[in-house]
This record gives C-alpha cells, sequence and structure tokens, in this order.
C-alpha cells in the first residue's frame, strides 16, 4: 500500500511531498517524491490521561468514535471500573479493548479507593497494584491521588510507587493546587505528569521541577485556555488530553480540537504537534508509531492544519476511518456489575435540625474544585429542605454497595427550580449521587437509578427519562451515537429544570471527588479536602 501527500516530520520541523509504503502493518519507506496530493500525513493523535468509563462506553465503542477525530492511541486509567470491580475491571477494559485497532495503554489504578472515607466496591493493595504492574498490558502507575498519602509517608502508597519503579514503569499525578515544598516533596518520591493544574502559574511552577504538565480540556474540567500559553515554551513537557469526556461531546471531537484551538492562538504547529502526537509515546514507551521507517503503520490524513479535519486514519496499515466513516467493527461484551441495595424511602433524605447556618458545596462551571460557603437553611416543619428560590438545594450520596443511611448536604450552582438528577457515575467510588428540589423527588430518582443496577436519570413528578449503564453501573451497553443521543435528551431535561450549568450530569459525577478541595459528600459524610476530614453540616 502505498500513500501520497504533504509529510509532516514534527521532530525536524519540515513538511515535505513524499509518498508512504506500507506492508504488513508496518511503514516500509518514506520518500519523497513529486506529486500533487495536497492532503497532510502525520502521526495519530493520542490523548495522553483518560477514563474511557467516563464516556459511558467500553473501550471497542470509544474507539468507533475516536479515530473519526484521528485518535490512535490512549493513555487510559481504569480507575473508575476498578473501584466498582477491582481488577476485574481492569482486565475486562483491557480484554475489551485488544479486539479493536485503537490501541489502549492501560495504567495499574493507584487508588481503589481513592480515599478511606468513602465506600467503594473493591480495594486494590500494593500487592495487587505489583500483580498488575508485572502484566504487559499495563503501562504505567495511574494517578496517584493520595497525594497526602505520599506527604505523610504512607507506607501502602509508597509501596505502590516503589512498584512501578521496579518494572521501570511512569507514575502519574494527581494534586491540584500544589504548590511550594510540598510539590517537590510529592515530586520528589517519583511522580512524573500532573493534568489537575488549574492556574498558569501551578502549571509553570510544576513545569520547572521536571513535571510534564497536561492540558486537560474535558466535558465538566477545562483548563485549555488557563495553560496553553505556556506551551511555545514548554512544548516538549506538555500533552494534551481529555481525562473524562461524555459520549455527546466525543462525538463532536477529541484531541484534533485541542490542535486546531491552539493553532488558531498562533502557536507553531510543530510545538502543537509534538505535544498531540510525540510527547505520551516517547514518556509512556507507547506501542505506536511516529511516522518513521520500521515504525508500525499509525498515522492520519488531515485536510489542512488549522481545522485538522481528518480524512483518513490508519491503525498498523488499516484503514480504520475515512471521511466521517467508522471501520471499527461491533464487539459483543458481557455487562458485570455490582450493584447491592434496596430501593429507599422518602424519609430516609430527611434531616432534622434548626442551625442558624450551613455549610453548602458551591459547584464551579468547569472547574472540579469546589468551595466551602455558609447560609441561613430553609427550615420546615424543623427539618432543613431544598431551598430552589435561593438555590440550595439538597443533594445526597447513597451506598450502592450495601444498604446503608444516605449521606446528606446542600449544594449551589445547579440551579434547579423543579425535579431532581441522579447518576452512578459518581467519582470516584461510583455511589448514587442525586440533587433535587424536594425529598420525594430525590428518592424517586434514586430508585430508578436502583432499578436500572445504574445509570443517569432526570425526574420530575410523572416525567422522567434514564440512560441505564448496566455495565458496573458506569458504562452503556449501546453504541456511542445512540448514548451520545440519549445523554443529550437527558442533558436538555436537566437544563429544562432550570440548570444553567453546561454539563450537570459531568459536575454532579464529581461532587463526591474527595481528594479534590474543597468541600465534597461522600456516601459517609460532608468532607474538607483542605482539612483532609469530615466536617459537620452544621456550621458552630
Amino acid at each position: 500500500m502505498q500513500i501520497s501527500g504533504q509529510v509532516v516530520d514534527i521532530t525536524k520541523k519540515r513538511i515535505y511531498s513524499g509518498e508512504i509504503t506500507v506492508e504488513n502493518g508496518k511503514i516500509i519507506s518514506i520518500t519523497e517524491k513529486e506529486h500533487s496530493v495536497k492532503n497532510y500525513i502525520l502521526p495519530g493523535f493520542i490523548d495522553a490521561h483518560i477514563h474511557i468509563e467516563s464516556s459511558m462506553l467500553v473501550p471497542s465503542e470509544f474507539a468507533k468514535i475516536a479515530v473519526l477525530h484521528g485518535t490512535v492511541a490512549t493513555i487510559s486509567d481504569p480507575h473508575e471500573i476498578a473501584n466498582v470491580l477491582g481488577a476485574e475491571g481492569v482486565f475486562y477494559m483491557i480484554e475489551n479493548g485488544k479486539q479493536v485497532p485503537l490501541k489502549f495503554h492501560f495504567g495499574a489504578p493507584s487508588c481503589v479507593p481513592a480515599t478511606s472515607f468513602e465506600t467503594a466496591g473493591a480495594e486494590i493493595n500494593a500487592n495487587g497494584i505489583k500483580d498488575l504492574l508485572e502484566s504487559p498490558d499495563i503501562y504505567y502507575l495511574a494517578e496517584m491521588m493520595n497525594y497526602p498519602g505520599v506527604l505523610f509517608g504512607d507506607p501502602e502508597v509508597l509501596k505502590k510507587i516503589e512498584w512501578a519503579k521496579h518494572f521501570n514503569k511512569p507514575v502519574d499525578g494527581h494534586a491540584p493546587g500544589l504548590r511550594g515544598a510540598d510539590l517537590k516533596k510529592y515530586i520528589s518520591a517519583g511522580i512524573t505528569t500532573d493534568h489537575e493544574c488549574f492556574s498558569f502559574e501551578e502549571a509553570q511552577e510544576k513545569l520547572s521541577l521536571g513535571m510534564k504538565v497536561l492540558i486537560r480540556e474535558g466535558s465538566a474540567a477545562k483548563n485549555f485556555e488557563a495553560l496553553i500559553d505556556l506551551l511555545p515554551e514548554h512544548y516538549e513537557n506538555m500533552m494534551f488530553c481529555s481525562d473524562d469526556k461524555h459520549p455527546d461531546d466525543l462525538v463532536l471531537g477529541h484531541i484534533n480540537s485541542l490542535c486546531a484551538r491552539a493553532v488558531a492562538k498562533g502557536i507553531d504547529v510543530f510545538k502543537v504537534l509534538q505535544s498531540a502526537c510525540i510527547n505520551p509515546v516517547n514518556h509512556y514507551k507507547m506501542n505506536v508509531g511516529l511516522l518513521k521507517e520500521n515504525d508500525a503503520a499509525d498515522f492520519i490524513v488531515v485536510k489542512d492544519l488549522t481545522n485538522f479535519k481528518v480524512i483518513q486514519t490508519y491503525i498498523n496499515g488499516e484503514l480504520v476511518a475515512e471521511n466521517g466513516q467508522s471501520f471499527v467493527k461491533h464487539v459483543p461484551f458481557e455487562t458485570p456489575n455490582n450493584f447491592n441495595i434496596s430501593k429507599k424511602e422518602v424519609s430516609d433524605f430527611a434531616i432534622s435540625g434548626l442551625p442558624d447556618k450551613i455549610r453548602v458545596i458551591e459547584a464551579l462551571e468547569g472547574q472540579l474544585i469546589t468551595n466551602e460557603i455558609h447560609f441561613k437553611p430553609k427550615i420546615q416543619d424543623g427539618k432543613i429542605i431544598s431551598d430552589p428560590e435561593n438555590d440550595i438545594l439538597k443533594m445526597a450520596v447513597v451506598n450502592r454497595y450495601q444498604n446503608a443511611k444516605p449521606a446528606i448536604a446542600f449544594i449551589k450552582n445547579f440551579g434547579l427550580k423543579k425535579g431532581a438528577i441522579a447518576s452512578s457515575v459518581a467519582h470516584d467510588c461510583h455511589n448514587i449521587v442525586v440533587v433535587g428540589t424536594s425529598d420525594e423527588e430525590i428518592c424517586k430518582a434514586v430508585n430508578l437509578i436502583i432499578e436500572n443496577t445504574g445509570g443517569i436519570c432526570a425526574v420530575n413528578g410523572s416525567e422522567t427519562k434514564i440512560l441505564g449503564l448496566p455495565v458496573a453501573g458506569i458504562i452503556s451497553d449501546k453504541d456511542g451515537w445512540e448514548t451520545g443521543k440519549l445523554y443529550q435528551e437527558i442533558d436538555a431535561m436537566a437544563k429544562g429544570f432550570g440548570s444553567n450549568l453546561k454539563a450537570p450530569f459531568m459536575t454532579l459525577s464529581f461532587m463526591a471527588l474527595l481528594v479534590i478541595p474543597d468541600l465534597k459528600l461522600s456516601d459517609k459524610g460532608l468532607f474538607s479536602g483542605k482539612a483532609f476530614q469530615f466536617v459537620d453540616l452544621e456550621v458552630k
């Protein structure tokens, strides 16, 4: 097979008219040759940090859509399914991913559970991490979210890092806002990357200390604008990632969209492409070709180097996408799960008290971090209730692994004027998280999730809509386009209830993520990420 076009040599920073010869999945030769073909040939795009589960798709279904955007490989952290099913879930993702051409590179989830302050469906200790890292299918130790454990020398945490060093596999970081002496100590433990920077200064400091910084633009967390101006100077140590991307967003674009945005800002195209195509391969020792002779034939053909409209995607010499059509075939898959609770009563969500002020979680648009704010609660018949007029809504986290009393808190900025929304996608333990305008609607939404053994839903009186997620309670059994369509409908329904958030369900899914400061809610109670301990609802 021979393909002609304008060959983009990223490392040598040159573009020339050439012809690529491919045999048996490898590039046999790249020859300079005059011709009239104007399309550009370049290495494929790589998402340098993504939880495939957050697309609500199994890897094989994710691949169908991703190849349309020129994505040939991912660095995938199976942290979400591992928190539900343990190592069994990790190997489920690996084996499903092997059935399709896209090159998934999975890591060993370092924090299952993420903290001891919540209930997960499984645990992977240091010995379990060793067993995973021994596998050639595991490429790195995934994001070390428990940065307090690193800083305070938790033996179990440090042992996990030591096993990664033993197997010569990199360690990913996760330390939002960490600066100064604590940051230096975190890095000195052997942690090499961070995708959680939310300010220019934070990312600049981490780069100066030798960390690789990932520019993240997902469905909820969007840090592109804050960090992109660092790329011209630091392009050799930066990468692009989505982290968490819902199916409707994946249909619209992937890493190709970030490249287009970066070039539109006037950043040198070679620097952009090095971050998007080259750096992840080198850092993680990926099994991905870089458009060189004797490399695997993993490359894409694009119309131009401004919009990066993908004409063709090749993986191991196989044409997997062309002109908006995906050739990745459907792969049958099982639906393992871990839902072990009975339905709830409305009274389970009642909370009594007469406090003068309560702690309220302030959700922030486009961020995973939250603030702690204080408000006078709305009280009716001695019970604290939702206050839609002031946008102070009741929130609950319900343990999905065993029957237990729901944890209750209050949250601002969801904006619901009626109804409730709920999800069993709740990072990282994936208990049920719900926000609503009344206890009745909250209970109804939770029970709809329980009935379907997982999903996201919106309810208001007799009006209900659910996207079932039968795979581990976090992944759809449908294809990406149908999943994306259903997700859009439920997303629109939530916005019809009054939410002004761009991605209300994605934002909701992070409100139980304790390792991201400040105020969050686990199934065990209200938690301060700054103090790293439980706190009372009432402000005394």
